[in-house]
């Protein structure tokens, strides 16, 4: 009997090595938990099935160790070859190649949620429902104030102008000024810049502008300098303008040749208006090398002398457009068209108008033509005038309105006129047919020349005829 169980012992033993043989070398997944599980259910094992079962543990403990050393060797070897390389796993996330869209953290943290719950994006002032409450101020601010218990203040910085753009933001305000003659205006858009050091620039710009335009832009700018000093400008800066201008009159004269005498008008105007130091001429007595500066001075100094008992010379560039009185107005174009009937010079006669710079009175030229027409006696006046509003009328400087006004007023005061003209109604008629052919008139206007009047004389032996 002991023979025998040593011997069924040995068969165990071998066939127990043949099956763990057999185990180790079978593949991985020949053998799972379930089947294991089934066979712990069942408690009667043989001695073969007990070495089998102890075998199979063996054999899994096995494959899991191989599984995990193969997953730490993948891993090393991943880490050192970069992510772009043929031995990168492309499956892992340090294998892939990094993409610019990609919102995926890269530490492995966070739940995968969105940032900051969906709100606070680009363009977002936050969740809704989200009050924000007041930040303390930082003392460290620049603008952080003490003396405000702990308020920030914040101030309005206007940048200081260069003195290449000064040029051009200063002649658009200068130019509108020729425009609406509002001092106020400009002092508003003057305080809005920040012309730094360079401020006197502004009155040496304005000055040279008006050199270049008419006598009411230079009346303009003389007011404009008499308002600003005090509130923008001070005596000093015109007075540095002015030497400035005196320095540059060489340049000034290429472009206005009357510039020295236009420059002291304006010093003798400043002065009086007290725009200027009183002793700015004492301080240049004996210091003029340039003759055009000398001119200037000198001229200032005359007209200073001859006005010593006004306190302003406001005559200095005579009273410019619609601020001169109507009689005077009225004067100027008897006197204007007496000379283009004894000339017949057109361009004279068109340079005098414009200078008086009142379009809106033209219509007073209009009827002062038509009612010398009607006072002449010869027919050369008549030519005469048909050919001046024409001329006016090509060139656009005595518009539609205006000729329809100065017609229409003669039309109005026409049956006065016969009183001291009695053949004013003959006259009328030839004239305003003679506008109308050289095209002066319109066919309404003409239309509405008032017909001459017919009387009946009736006596006993005519028979009821109409007498002429």
């Amino acid at each position: 009997m002991a023979a025998e169980v040593e011997q069924w012992n040995s068969a165990a033993v071998q066939a127990d090595g043949v099956v763990v043989q057999q185990v180790v070398e079978e593949d991985d997944g020949v053998y799972d938990d379930e089947e294991l599980n089934e066979g712990e259910v069942n408690g009667n094992w043989t001695p073969q099935e007990k070495a089998l079962h102890e075998a199979r543990l063996k054999a899994k403990a096995k494959r899991r160790l191989r599984k995990s050393s193969s997953r730490d060797s993948a891993r090393e070897s991943l880490s050192e070859s970069g992510p772009g390389e043929p031995g990168a796993d492309p499956h892992s996330p340090k294998g892939k190649a990094p993409q610019n869209h990609d919102r995926k953290s890269r530490t492995g943290k966070g739940r995968g949620l969105p940032k900051k719950g969906g709100a606070g994006g680009k363009g977002v002032w936050g969740a809704a429902g989200l009050v924000y409450e007041m930040e303390e101020p930082d003392a460290r601010d620049p603008n952080y104030d003490e003396s405000a218990q702990g308020d920030t203040v914040y101030e309005t910085v206007v940048p200081e102008l260069e003195e290449g753009q000064l040029e051009k933001t200063v002649n658009p305000i200068v130019q509108e000024y020729f425009e609406h003659g509002d001092t106020r205006e400009v002092e508003m858009l003057l305080k809005e810049l920040n012309l730094g050091p360079h401020k006197y620039e502004f009155s040496s710009l304005a000055v040279c502008l008006s050199l270049e335009g008419k006598a009411s832009h230079r009346e303009l700018t003389s007011r404009l300098l008499s308002d600003l000093v005090g509130k923008v400008l001070s005596e000093s800066d015109v007075a540095r303008a002015f030497d400035k201008m005196l320095k540059d009159l060489p340049d000034l004269i290429l472009d206005t040749p009357e510039a020295p005498q236009m420059l002291g008008q304006f010093i003798a105007r400043a002065i009086a208006d007290h725009a200027l130091p009183m002793n700015f001429l004492n301080r240049y007595k004996g210091k003029v090398d340039c003759d055009h500066a000398r001119a200037a001075l000198d001229r200032a100094s005359v007209l200073l002398t001859m006005k010593r008992e006004m306190v302003r010379l406001d005559n200095v560039w005579g009273v410019g457009g619609g601020q001169r009185p109507v009689r005077h107005l009225i004067k100027e174009m008897n006197l204007l068209l007496k000379e283009y009937l004894i000339s017949g010079e057109l361009s004279e006669a068109e340079h005098c108008l414009r200078d008086l710079e009142v379009p809106h009175f033209h219509h007073e030229l209009v009827y002062e033509v038509i009612v010398m027409v009607l006072e002449s006696t010869g027919d050369s006046a008549v030519q005469l005038m048909v050919k001046l509003l024409q001329e006016f009328w090509k060139s656009g400087l005595i518009t539609l309105d205006q000729m329809n006004r100065g017609f229409q007023r003669v039309y109005d005061e026409l049956p006065e006129i016969n009183l001291d003209v009695p053949h004013a109604q003959t006259i009328m008629e030839t004239f305003v047919e003679l506008c109308f052919q050289e095209s002066v008139i319109t066919k309404q206007l003409r239309d509405a020349c008032p017909a001459r009047g017919r009387k009946r004389f009736v006596s006993e032996g005519d028979g009821g005829r109409i007498k002429s």
